[in-house]
């Protein structure tokens, strides 16, 4: 029985953060409709101006938070949250192109709601999920390339029993848990590092579950995991 773990030493670092998960079984994430996702990523990335709307980049609320998160801990040099990634491309007039549905929808919900969103394959995951410290040397190898470039010693990681799954927080993923057309069960995540980004974060991780099981079938279950209720089951 796998499951997703909030490891001890995560929360060390972050004893408020929450983590809202989602296990969806039985999806179909091929492509169908590749301009109807086009057109809701643009609506996301109109929606996602809010969340950059101060003179100063660095000065908008979620980029200021997350990156005093990221000082926190070992990073590798240049190393950025997720949705910052996504935000400055918006903020540079960026069109964000489909890739597949699944990952088009949660690029989608990270943006409307400032939140990092990322997903894996629960077929590919080898043993537990846990959101932890790197003890450093873990194989990664990410997507477009063939070389393993594991975490630094200290580093916040998402890892199972073969390597880490993505690194630095939620900077990059690796390639061999990627979630593909072919992905049927899928763990997602959102992350918030207080408490005070509970709400949002609550209402991104419903309206994630509500749009996975709209669009691609199957089932989804969700929870939001604290030092309080550390883990959960990810397997049927």
């Amino acid at each position: 029985m796998k499951k997703f773990i909030i490891d001890p030493s995560f929360l060390e670092i972050f004893p408020d953060a929450r983590i809202g998960i989602i296990v969806c079984n039985g999806i179909d994430s091929r492509t169908k409709d590749e301009n109807r996702y086009a057109a809701y990523l643009k609506d996301c990335q109109d929606a996602a101006q809010v969340h950059i709307s101060a003179p100063e980049f660095i000065q908008n609320p979620v980029i200021k938070t997350w990156r005093e998160a990221f000082y926190k801990f070992k990073t590798k040099k240049g190393a950025r949250c997720s949705i910052e990634a996504l935000l400055k491309r918006v903020s540079k007039g960026e069109i964000l192109r489909p890739i597949i549905p699944l990952v088009d929808i949660y690029n989608g919900i990270s943006l409307k709601y400032g939140v990092p969103v990322g997903g894996e394959d629960i077929d590919k995951i080898r043993g537990d999920i846990k959101l932890t410290i790197a003890e450093g040397g873990e194989e990664f190898i990410t997507y477009g390339s063939d070389k393993s470039e594991p975490p630094y010693e200290g580093e916040v990681v998402y890892k199972d029993d073969c390597g880490a799954i993505c690194r630095c927080f939620n900077w990059r993923e690796s390639v061999r848990t990627m979630l593909t057309e072919e992905t049927v069960n899928a763990f997602m995540c959102l992350e918030a590092v207080d408490a005070s980004g509970e709400d949002t974060l609550r209402e991104a991780t419903e309206q994630l579950k509500a749009l996975i099981e709209a669009e691609l079938g199957g089932t989804c279950r969700m929870h939001i995991l604290s030092k309080d209720c550390p883990e959960a089951v990810i397997e049927p």
